[in-house]
């Protein structure tokens, strides 16, 4: 029986290492369009095939280095691939190469065994396509539901280091029988030594499936607690509008009052074109908008302050009557957050005369109709729901989309994005 039980092709252990990275490659976000994707990964099935199975025959003094440089190429194909931090490339390969020694040691010791008892290419065939298939198929799955909510994944130092040592502490555990036969977790059976290799490839896996979950549950507490003080930061910006605009009403009524008593009184040109020049100044802080909901107003003049200073015009249709069964605070960080993010992006328009913005609120059926609209002029694009960002600190934006979504979940609404025609479009809808 111990005959039958050969170590695993070289060209099995290349396929899956190369099927290992294609699966989390599908997961992790791309810098490659798809015809670059396939062609990348054609030429990296074949180096990976060729490096191990041209190095099959040399001394068994270099095998552990010839393991060191298969990982090293599975980085690289990642690296060429992934549009992810090199700590997440890291993080990503080391599982790959765990998941990999787990599906050639299991489609091995599965051949191996049916292969004793009926000796058919077929047979190798079939096992080697149901095994791979569903390992990587599953592993591919896994890892979506894991990271689902994650929008941006993010691994430190200390977290890539912890996930290399697992996975080297597990690739030489289950790899110990090969090397040292006469130690207490090792054996001379070759059955045996495939048992433990399989058991202990999957012992490891779901080690570090744990981990990983742990590492989304942390991440995901990140956002929530981002979210969070997002939404208490615009409510608190509304509160300051509040307050502002309350005195510069009652300040507006009073000057428009004593102007008019100047006026009547005085009658010298001089006089008259200083009255009318502090007349237009007070213009400016005019309440324009009459929405019908005074939360809304309020939110709308205090942004009004900064589009002023930038050369940035709103406009808006709204009915806000149709938003008083919403909190003050939902209104505050729906409004509050999407008109920041238009003006951030409006504001780095150069002609003064696109920087436009405009809102719009309607009832349609049974339904509320929010859009919020501005110019934009830079390339964006829209993944997993979500515009992706031009900064550089990646991790560190979004929360303020993210937190319209959480707010307009609680209402069992829907938020899209769309471009059309260089217009930047958010819209809601709300059930009434």
């Amino acid at each position: 029986m111990d005959a039958i039980y050969q170590d695993i092709p070289r060209i099995y252990t290349a396929i899956a290492e190369w099927l290992a990275c294609v699966s989390y490659c599908f997961v992790l976000k791309r810098k490659v369009n798809n015809k670059r994707f396939t062609l990348y990964s054609i030429l990296a099935l074949v180096i990976q095939s060729a490096f191990l199975v041209l190095t099959k025959n040399l001394p068994v003094v270099f095998w552990l280095p010839c393991m060191l440089i298969a990982v090293v190429l599975m980085y690289v194909y990642m690296y060429i691939i992934c549009d992810v931090t090199v700590n997440v490339i890291g993080y990503y390969c080391a599982r790959a190469f765990l998941l990999a020694e787990f599906a050639a040691s299991l489609e091995w010791q599965l051949a191996c065994y049916f292969l004793a008892k009926t000796p058919s290419k077929i047979v190798q065939v079939i096992i080697f396509i149901a095994v791979y298939g569903l390992v990587f198929v599953w592993a591919h799955y896994m890892e979506v539901s894991i990271t689902r909510g994650v929008n941006q994944l993010e691994i430190n130092t200390h977290e890539l280091w912890a996930a290399i040592v697992i996975a080297a502490a597990i690739f030489a555990f289950s790899n110990l029988s090969f090397i040292l036969q006469n130690t207490p977790f090792s054996s001379e059976v070759a059955a045996d030594i495939f048992y433990i290799r399989t058991l202990v490839d999957i012992a490891g896996i779901m080690i570090l499936y744990v981990y990983q979950s742990r590492i989304c549950e942390l991440l995901a507490e990140k956002e929530l607690r981002n979210i969070h003080a997002m939404l208490k930061a615009q409510y608190d910006k509304y509160r300051n509008y509040q307050n502002s605009f309350d005195l510069i009403n009652m300040k507006y009524h009073d000057l428009k009052h004593q102007i008019a008593g100047l006026r009547a009184e005085m009658s010298e040109e001089e006089r008259k074109e200083w009255i009318d020049t502090l007349e237009q100044e007070l213009e400016a802080y005019s309440p324009e908008l009459q929405t019908g909901n005074s939360v809304l107003d309020t939110l709308i003049a205090g942004k009004m302050l900064n589009c002023r200073a930038n050369n940035i015009k709103i406009t808006c249709v709204a009915d806000g009557n149709i938003l008083d069964f919403m909190h003050v605070a939902d209104i505050c960080t729906i409004f509050g957050n999407a008109l920041d993010n238009a003006i951030e992006n409006v504001s780095l328009i150069d002609d003064p005369e696109k920087r436009l913005i405009h809102i719009a609120i309607s009832p349609k059926k049974n339904f509320i109709l929010i859009q919020i609209n501005n110019y934009c002029e830079s390339r964006l694009t829209i993944k997993n729901g979500y515009p992706v960002t031009t900064k550089s600190d990646k991790g560190n934006h979004g929360f303020g989309l993210k937190s319209i979504r959480y707010t307009v979940e609680k209402y069992h609404g829907t938020l899209n994005f769309d471009i059309n025609d260089k217009w930047f479009e958010l819209k809601i809808l709300i059930p009434q």
